[in-house]
């Protein structure tokens, strides 16, 4: 007898990859700009995200959109519609974008004064603003690069 595996729901693989984030289905919600029901719902089965929701997802769980329903029940018709990549990027990656932009800016002699001071209330906003414990380190990265290249006397 040949026994077929099992495809995981997608709600499953979802819900299982927010864990390992350290994510509640209220912070997913969040990031995606849909309710928590919404979430609850998809990890549950009840309802199958749409192919946007489906590429926000893998962005934010850092994998391609065929990656995250790969093995999964997800419909054929919907994966065939998937883009292949999608962007990954972070407001955090747009801060250390921003100020590696400035830090070159500074190292090519420009003078702008009260840099530091405007970097230091980023800093204090992007703290404010995100709350996971990885954002959180990578905020604290980015104040280090602060203090460290910018003059607190300019």
């Amino acid at each position: 007898m040949n026994l077929i595996e099992p495809r995981e729901s997608l709600g499953k693989k979802i819900a299982r990859l927010r864990s390992e984030h350290g994510w509640t289905q209220e912070r997913l919600a969040e990031r995606l700009a849909v309710s928590r029901v919404a979430v609850s719902h998809i990890e549950m089965g009840l309802s199958v995200p749409s192919e946007r929701t489906v590429v926000l997802l893998a962005g934010m769980f850092n994998l391609e959109p065929p990656q995250l329903v790969a093995g999964t029940s997800y419909p054929d018709a919907k994966r065939d519609r998937l883009p292949a990549t999608t962007a990954r990027y972070t407001a955090i990656d747009m801060l250390a974008a921003l100020l590696d932009a400035d830090i070159a800016w500074v190292q090519a002699g420009q003078v702008r004064p009260g840099l530091r001071h405007e970097w230091l209330n980023r800093i204090a906003e992007a703290y404010s603003a995100h709350g996971e414990q990885t954002d959180v380190q990578r905020v604290r990265e980015l104040e280090a690069v602060v203090l460290q290249r910018f003059d607190p006397h300019v």
